[in-house]
Parts: C-alpha cells; sequence; structure tokens
C-alpha cells in the first residue's frame, strides 16, 4: 500500500481542502501523517482534524507545525471568512512544534511520500534538526516559477509563486538541501474546479458537500469565472478555483496523463527579497513537471471525490 504524508497550510485558498478530500478517497492509500504549516494557534490543524472526523478517519495522526509567531513569513496569511467556509466553529488544535516534527521524521522513515502544500517552514525546520533527513526523503513540492505559463493560461507574476516566496528562506534551504520534484505554479495554473462539478460533489456526502459550500464562498470573493475563465482560453469558462495542491498529490501518486517530467540543473537566487529558481548549466539537477493536461486532471480530481 502507498505511504503518503501531507504537510499542509489549509484554511486560505480552498485547493488544500480539495487536495485532502482526494486523498481521503484514494484507494489504497495509507496517510500517515498531517502537519500544518504557517498555522495560527493550532486554527489549521483544527480545520485538518474537522475533515477527517467528516470522513471518519481520526486514525490519522495530525500536528500543528510552524507557527507564524515563529517569525518565518513575508507577512502573517490571513483566513476567509470561517463562519461562511465551515458548517460550524472549528476548534483549534496547538501542540509543539517539536511533534510536527517527529511525525515528518517517521513518515519519512516509514517510506512515504511527502507532499508539501504550503510553505516548506517544516521542511527546514525539520533538517535544521536532523541534518541530511530531506536528502533520505521523496519529496514533492507544490512551488516554483522557473517556465512562464503557457499563453492560453494566467500568466502569474514570480511573485504570486505562494508557497516558496512567503518564507524565501526556508524555501531556498529545502531547494539546496532536497532532491524534490517540483510542480510549479506555471503548470498547476493549468487546472480548474469548475461549477459544473458542483451538483454532483454535492451528492458526494459530508467532504463534497464541504467542497461545495467552500467554492461558492471562493466564488463569491475570487471571481475568477469573470476573470481566468474569460481570458485565460486554455482554461473552461466556468472555472471557481485552481487545483494547485491536488495536481501536486496526484502527480506524488503516480497520475500521469500527459504529465512531463524533466530534470534540470537550477541555481538559486534572492534578489531584493524574491527568491529566483533560474536555469543554469552548473546548477542543482532538480526534478521539474513542464507539462500536464490540465482538462484531465480535473476531471479525475473529480472523479476521485464522487465515486
Amino acid at each position: 500500500m502507498t505511504k503518503i504524508h501531507l504537510d499542509t497550510d489549509i484554511g486560505g485558498d480552498m485547493d488544500d481542502v480539495c487536495a485532502l478530500a482526494m486523498l481521503l478517497r484514494w484507494p489504497d492509500l495509507d496517510i500517515t501523517g498531517v502537519t500544518t504549516v504557517s498555522d495560527d494557534q493550532g486554527q489549521r490543524a483544527g480545520y485538518v482534524k474537522y475533515m477527517l472526523k467528516l470522513a471518519g478517519r481520526n486514525d490519522i495522526p495530525v500536528a500543528a507545525g510552524a507557527d507564524v509567531a515563529g517569525g518565518y513569513y513575508r507577512y502573517i496569511p490571513g483566513y476567509p471568512p470561517e463562519e461562511e467556509n465551515w458548517p460550524e466553529p472549528i476548534t483549534p488544535r496547538p501542540g509543539p512544534l517539536d511533534a510536527a516534527l517527529a511525525l515528518l521524521k517517521r513518515s519519512i522513515e516509514q517510506g512515504a511520500l511527502i507532499v508539501a502544500i504550503g510553505p516548506y517552514t517544516n521542511l527546514a525546520l525539520l533538517d535544521k534538526q536532523y541534518p541530511g533527513i530531506l536528502r533520505q526523503a521523496r519529496l514533492f513540492l507544490m512551488g516554483g516559477y522557473i517556465f512562464d505559463a503557457p499563453a492560453a493560461y494566467p500568466q502569474f507574476a514570480r511573485e504570486d509563486d505562494y508557497n516558496i516566496q512567503l518564507d524565501i528562506a526556508s524555501a531556498r534551504y529545502v531547494l539546496e538541501h532536497a532532491n524534490p520534484t517540483l510542480i510549479p505554479l506555471t503548470v498547476t495554473c493549468q487546472t480548474a474546479l469548475r461549477r459544473a462539478y458542483l451538483p454532483g460533489l454535492a451528492q458526494a456526502g459530508q467532504l463534497g458537500q464541504l467542497i461545495v459550500r467552500q467554492a461558492e464562498v471562493c466564488a463569491k470573493y475570487e471571481h475568477h469565472e469573470q476573470t481566468h475563465g474569460q481570458h485565460s482560453p486554455g482554461l473552461p469558462r466556468d472555472i471557481i478555483n485552481f487545483l494547485h495542491d491536488p495536481l501536486a498529490c496526484a502527480i506524488a501518486l503516480g497520475w500521469s496523463q500527459g504529465v512531463e517530467l524533466e530534470t534540470i540543473p537550477l541555481k538559486f537566487e534572492t534578489r531584493d527579497g524574491w527568491l529566483y529558481e533560474l536555469p543554469d548549466s552548473n546548477g542543482r539537477p532538480t526534478r521539474l513537471i513542464t507539462r500536464i493536461d490540465g482538462n484531465a486532471f480535473n476531471d479525475y480530481w473529480n472523479a476521485t471525490i464522487t465515486q
């Protein structure tokens, strides 16, 4: 049975909810642990525990990791309105950072895939506490901006690469001390949570209903249908949000339709407070997803949740 550990900043963009829901529906999968990052006194860990309760999976260990009080972040991330996004008040689940690092360490030692879908703070702190452990990890990182997105998709800037740019010190450390596979922003922006999926998701139990609830809130505030849907011809016109994080998890688990993986030598530079990952013949060889079939993934994700 495949093992996976999810390191997440759930509670901001709803794609973390979409990713965790997908893993909970993925067949023959052992989720060895979930750690949260850029947490705020256990608020994000509380969201994870709530989703696991909906799924009847209280057996999965959860630990709150690096907290915003630690001073790691460019700014303190905010949260969408909890009363709109969640059916009831969520109890925070704070805990010592060491417990999260121990859970990550145990997952690596069990041979689990490690998928980071938030800033990489926990990973950097883990390697500093247990030097060299990241080199042992089968690590997949949602993030990176190496090549521009194709013209038919949103032309995000490097500064929009949230997972890397929110904590550039940790990002650079991980990129220089691990052997990750990057699933870049410029690839993940080719995915879409579609309005057409909502009726089926509403029939997919409490997890599906939670996604629908958050999708409707996202549509209310983000207006992706009016912006990206109308101006990015590669995306479906009824896009409510991107599936950045589910794509990273699925690729880690072997989803491969239209996927191209290249090894590109990269050098890492900090310029004016931003981290650059630049192709360079003398750089560090880095595995990089360079192409996917976005429409195929959208349907695959939806089928996994609604099966």
